[in-house]
C-alpha cells in the first residue's frame, strides 16, 4: 500500500490458559496457525516492513513466522513486561526505526482478522491525521472490555476499563480491540515515555493515548461492526468457537461464489482450499490444506481430502485422501484410501476398499475392488482384478510394478515387484506374478484343479455338510467307508489318501 507502513505483530506471550506444549499463536484453525492468519491479513497492506515480537517458546514461533513471511524481522522480548515494552523491542530490532508514515500494531492471536479491515483502518487513520487511532468494535454485550469514550463531536477522549467505568460509560457498546495505528514520529517519542507505575509493573501501549491527549494531538477510532475479527483465543474453548465461526464464514463465502454445500453444519473447509463454481459438497466432508476442486465435481458424503486436486466432473465418495490428484470425470470410492503420490487419470476408477500409494493410474484405467496398489504404474485402459495386491516391499527396499496399456488382470493376483506386465497382457485368477509378462501374453501360476469326488461323504460323514452332499447326489451315493455301494462308485483308498495328504 505504501513504503511508509510498518506493521508490528505481538506474539511473545505464553498463553498459559491453553495448557499446551504448543505456543498459543501456533494453535491452528482452518488449516493455518493463528499467527499465520494474522500475517496473511497483514499482507493486504503491502507493508514496507513487518516485525514480529517473539518471546515465550521463540524457538518454535520464530521459524514458523519466518516460513509464513520470510521477510519479517524477528524481535525478541525475553521478559514479557507489557505491550509497550514489546513495541519498544520491535522498534529497537529495526536497523532504522520508522520516523515517518504509519506504524500498525496487531496481535498474533486474532485469527478472524481480515486484510480489508486493516486496509480500511489505516486509511481512516491517515485521513484523520491522528497521532493514535484505535480499531474499535461495536458489540451487543460490552461487558469486560474497555469502552471508547467520545465527546459530542465524536472525538475520542479516552479508553475506560470496565472496573473504572461509570454507569453511563458501561452502556457504551464501542469497545477497544487493542489494535492500534500510530503516527511513526509520535510513537518514537512516546514509547520511551510510557511508564510502568501500575499494579503489574508493566508498560502498557494504550498509555500512549493519554500522552497524545496531553499533547493536544488527535486520537481517532475506527469502528467495525464485525468485532469478532478482533477477538483473541486464550483457551481451547475460545479457539474452538473461533474455529467454528471462521469455518462458517468460509463455507458461506464459497456458497455465494457458486458452490453447493448440502449441509454447512457438517462441512469443514480450510482457508487455502480453492473451489470452482458448480462444485457440490455433500454432508460430512472435510477439505483441508491446499485442496483444489474443479467445476462439476461432487465430493462426499463422509470424505476427507487434504492437499488433493480433484478434476472437473470427478466423483469422490466416502474417501480419505492426502496429496492425491484425481483426473477429470474419474470416480473414487466408496471406502477408498488415497495415500500420497496417487495419480488417477481422466475417467479412471479407484473403487471400493482400495488403497493406493505412490501409484499412477492412467486414463480410463480401473482398480475396482478390494486391492492394494503401492509403488505402481498402471497404463491407460487397464483393469485390475478384485483382490489384487501389489507386493512392493521386500523387507528392506520398495520396488515398483508397471502394468501396460489395456491389460486385464485376474482376481486375487499378487504382483511381486519389481515386475512388468506388458501392454494388452492378461493374468489368470489367483496368479502370483514373479516374472515379467510379455505384451499380449496370458500369465498363470496355478496348477490344474482336481476334484476329489465323494471326499465329504468319506471324511465328513454324519455332518450337516455330508447330509447336504448326499441329498444333492440323490440315491446313488457312496457309503462312509469309501467302498462301492450298490447305488454308485465309492471313494477308493488311493484317492482318499491323496485327499488327506
Amino acid at each position: 500500500m505504501t513504503d511508509q507502513l510498518t506493521v508490528i505483530v505481538l506474539a511473545a506471550g505464553g498463553g498459559t490458559r491453553m495448557k499446551s506444549k504448543t505456543p498459543k499463536v501456533l494453535h491452528r484453525i482452518a488449516g493455518r496457525s493463528m499467527i499465520e492468519h494474522v500475517l496473511v491479513a497483514v499482507g493486504a497492506l503491502e507493508p514496507a516492513r513487518v516485525v514480529t515480537v517473539v518471546g515465550h517458546q521463540r524457538e518454535l514461533v520464530a521459524p514458523h513466522v519466518s516460513e509464513a513471511r520470510p521477510e519479517a524481522v524477528l524481535a525478541v522480548q525475553d521478559e514479557q513486561l507489557g505491550t509497550g515494552h514489546a513495541v519498544r523491542m520491535a522498534l529497537e530490532a529495526l536497523p532504522d526505526a520508522p520516523r515517518e508514515g504509519t506504524v500498525l500494531v496487531a496481535y498474533g492471536d486474532t485469527p478472524l482478522l481480515e486484510g480489508t479491515t486493516l486496509v480500511e483502518f489505516t486509511a481512516s487513520h491517515r485521513a484523520a491525521g491522528a497521532a493514535v487511532s484505535i480499531l474499535s468494535g461495536i458489540v451487543d454485550d460490552p461487558f469486560g472490555y474497555g469502552r471508547i469514550v467520545r465527546d459530542e463531536a465524536g472525538v475520542v477522549q479516552a479508553i475506560v476499563e470496565e472496573k473504572d467505568a461509570s454507569d453511563a460509560e458501561r452502556a457504551i457498546t464501542e469497545i477497544n480491540s487493542g489494535i492500534l495505528a500510530f503516527d511513526a514520529a509520535f510513537l518514537l517519542d512516546a514509547i520511551g515515555r510510557i511508564g510502568n507505575a501500575n499494579a503489574k509493573g508493566e508498560y502498557y501501549l494504550t498509555d500512549a493515548i493519554g500522552l497524545a491527549r496531553e499533547a493536544g494531538l488527535t486520537v481517532a477510532a475506527h469502528a467495525v461492526d464485525d468485532a469478532l475479527q478482533t477477538e483473541g483465543a486464550n483457551d481451547r474453548a475460545q479457539l474452538a468457537d473461533l474455529g467454528r465461526e471462521l469455518n462458517r464464514r468460509i463455507v458461506t463465502r464459497w456458497m455465494r461464489e457458486g458452490v453447493t454445500v448440502m449441509d454447512p453444519a457438517t462441512t469443514w473447509i480450510d482457508a487455502d482450499v480453492v473451489l470452482a463454481p458448480d462444485v457440490t459438497i455433500l454432508p460430512g466432508v472435510q477439505l483441508l490444506g491446499a485442496t483444489v476442486v474443479a467445476e462439476d465435481a461432487v465430493v462426499g458424503p463422509d470424505t476427507t481430502l487434504e492437499d488433493c486436486e480433484i478434476g472437473a466432473g470427478a466423483r469422490v465418495v466416502r474417501t480419505h485422501g492426502q496429496l492425491a490428484v484425481i483426473g477429470a470425470g474419474a470416480t473414487v470410492g466408496p471406502f477408498a484410501y488415497l495415500r500420497p503420490g496417487t495419480l488417477l487419470g481422466a475417467k479412471g476408477k479407484i473403487g471400493t476398499f482400495v488403497e493406493t500409494k505412490n501409484a499412477s493410474i492412467g486414463d480410463g484405467a480401473k482398480v475396482p475392488h478390494l486391492s492394494y496398489v503401492g509403488d505402481a504404474e498402471i497404463g491407460a485402459g487397464s483393469n485390475i482384478g478384485a483382490g489384487t495386491i501389489f507386493a512392493n516391499y521386500d523387507g528392506v527396499n520398495k520396488h515398483r510394478t508397471v502394468v501396460g496399456r489395456q491389460a486385464k488382470t485376474g482376481s486375487n493376483n499378487t504382483f511381486v515387484a519389481p515386475v512388468v506386465i506388458g501392454d494388452g497382457a492378461s493374468t489368470g485368477g489367483g496368479t502370483v506374478v514373479r516374472r515379467d509378462v510379455p505384451a499380449g501374453a496370458l500369465a498363470v501360476s496355478t496348477s490344474p484343479q482336481r476334484n476329489l469326488e465323494g471326499w465329504v461323504l468319506s471324511r465328513r460323514a454324519g455332518t450337516a455338510q455330508a447330509e447336504a452332499a448326499a441329498a444333492a447326489a440323490g440315491p446313488a451315493v457312496a457309503d462312509a467307508t469309501g467302498e462301492q455301494s450298490e447305488n454308485g462308485p465309492g471313494l477308493g483308498d488311493d484317492r482318499a489318501e491323496r485327499a488327506e495328504s
